[in-house]
């Protein structure tokens, strides 16, 4: 019997069986798809305080937030990387002094140590404003953060797994009843049903979390979750230089321009209600119309359908605080615990800054129903891939460059960034380019291929091109599809053939 079953594989998920795992408990976390194949990697990709939820007063949530990101940088260094921000002002939409006041709250909320202060700067004869409509004069800028989000995920499993959580990916939970001690979890697994025993059970299942307490549990709960899309336009890149913009566009809302993946620019993003069942989802003609003209407002060059190269949306299961505006509905989290027999704790809303946080207060909150579960740990301890890296990256390309020659700068830059200090195990004994095998294309080799599907869950060329890198972006179809294939001859998962 497991101490704890978790259903739901994203990032509040992951981190709570992480946590919970290091607190000594024996934890099972299931998954009905890939590891972060929902809103865990359909974000925007930042680790952020959220500048404009001041104008909502939501400064416990910001506070919470902008303290995160200095966790995150010491612990994760290689998915975590300080990003500036360039804001451009339009007095006609905030005034000078609403946006100074708030800049001066977001660097003074909470303890900042790793990322520049805010200030104020002229756009003229200056790289910010290059890209710019001639009409931006002055602007803002700020420091927040960039994340690999779907390896963030992983990250936080391969912890959990490290300590001893059994993490199954492909695994639904059908049913559950409940008795006074325990859970009974009746699963569809791969290799068919199977029945799990808990002392508790956590519902992390993001935008299915009213389904799975009203389902499969049959628990009736007074909170419930608003679901609202967020969709992204991937295109070719629109400006030089490694900063982002947050604009500002006629309805007050912001959208982002992003630097991403070395080519492109990520373009988002809408908050559109959904009042659809939960599921998966693509951004619609008005979503991309939408963002098309929030950038072609703000920047010189006017950008068109023609330069998207791809797109993505997720659904946000953010807490139904009773707000009318989608856009305004609080990205806070809150918790049900029911205690009618062994408890079941059901997570809605949340965001990918604070899981950490969240999964600590997940603990805190079921810790009268474990008398040995030990203190909260993971605000001092490095993820998966982050150990001995103290914080930075640099010295681990630099030694991994001086350890594996053979590596082309770009590959070894990658692989850093996305296994960090356990790069060394993928490559392992590799003394050659050609020891690593065959590759696929853009640098994924037979070697890492089989380290995806033996450590980290992949199962599908979409878990790998999609998700545990963003591959998919920079090869070609035959490329996709040889991918495919080359997984279709045998898989064994992270947990043994």
């Amino acid at each position: 019997m497991f101490d704890l079953l978790i259903v739901g594989g994203g990032i509040n998920g992951c981190a709570i069986a992480r946590d919970a795992a290091g607190r000594g408990l024996s934890v099972r976390l299931v998954e009905k798809g890939d590891l972060a194949s929902c809103t865990s990697s359909a974000s925007t990709k930042l680790i952020h305080g959220g500048l404009r939820y001041l104008e909502h007063f939501e400064f416990r949530l910001v506070r919470e937030a902008l303290a995160e990101r200095e966790v995150m940088l010491a612990s994760a260094p290689h998915l975590v990387s300080p990003l500036t921000f360039v804001l451009p002002h339009e007095p006609q939409l905030r005034p000078a002094w609403m946006i100074r006041l708030g800049l001066f709250l977001y660097d003074h909320l909470a303890p900042r140590g790793r990322l520049d202060a805010s200030r104020g700067v002229s756009l003229k004869d200056n790289p910010f404003g290059a890209p710019l409509d001639a009409r931006f004069a002055q602007g803002f800028t700020y420091a927040d953060c960039w994340v690999d989000d779907a390896r963030l995920v992983v990250a936080n499993a391969l912890s959990a797994r490290d300590l001893g959580a059994l993490i199954s990916p492909g695994v639904a939970l059908v049913s559950a009843e409940r008795r006074a001690d325990r859970w009974i979890a009746r699963l569809e697994t791969p290799q068919g049903p199977e029945e799990v025993e808990a002392r508790a059970l956590v519902n992390a299942a993001g935008p299915y979390v009213s389904e799975v307490l009203h389902d499969a549990l049959r628990i009736v709960s007074r909170k419930h979750v608003r679901l609202v899309k967020g969709s992204h336009l991937v295109t070719r890149r629109l400006y030089e230089g490694a900063h982002a913009y947050i604009l500002q566009n006629v309805d007050r809302r912001i959208v982002f321009a992003i630097p991403y993946e070395g080519e492109f620019t990520l373009i988002g993003s809408t908050d559109a209600p959904h009042d659809g069942p939960p599921g998966p989802v693509s951004i619609s003609d008005a979503e991309t119309d939408y963002l098309l003209d929030a950038v072609s407002r703000c920047f010189k060059r006017k950008v068109t359908r023609e330069d998207i190269v791809s797109s993505y949306a997720g659904l946000r299961p953010l807490f139904d605080d009773g707000s009318f505006d989608a856009s305004v509905v609080t990205r806070d989290y809150a918790f049900d615990l029911d205690r009618e027999g062994a408890p079941a704790l059901s997570v809605f809303g949340g965001k990918i800054t604070t899981a950490r946080k969240l999964a600590e207060h997940a603990l805190e909150t079921l810790k009268p129903s474990y008398a040995r579960m030990g203190p909260s740990w993971t605000g001092n301890t490095p993820l998966a891939g982050g150990e001995s890296l103290q914080g930075e990256i640099e010295p681990l390309q630099a030694r991994l460059l001086r350890e594996k020659p053979f590596l082309p700068q770009p590959l070894a830059s990658r692989l850093a960034h996305a296994y960090g200090a356990r790069v060394f195990s993928l490559l392992s004994d590799a003394a050659r380019l050609e020891d690593l095998g065959e590759d696929f294309g853009c640098g994924l080799t037979r070697r890492e291929l089989d380290y995806l599907m033996t450590n980290e869950w992949a199962r599908t060329a979409e878990d790998v091109l999609w998700r545990r890198s963003k591959l998919g972006l920079h090869m070609s179809a035959s490329q996709c599809e040889g991918v495919a294939r080359a997984m279709e001859k045998g898989f064994f998962g992270a947990d043994g053939p």
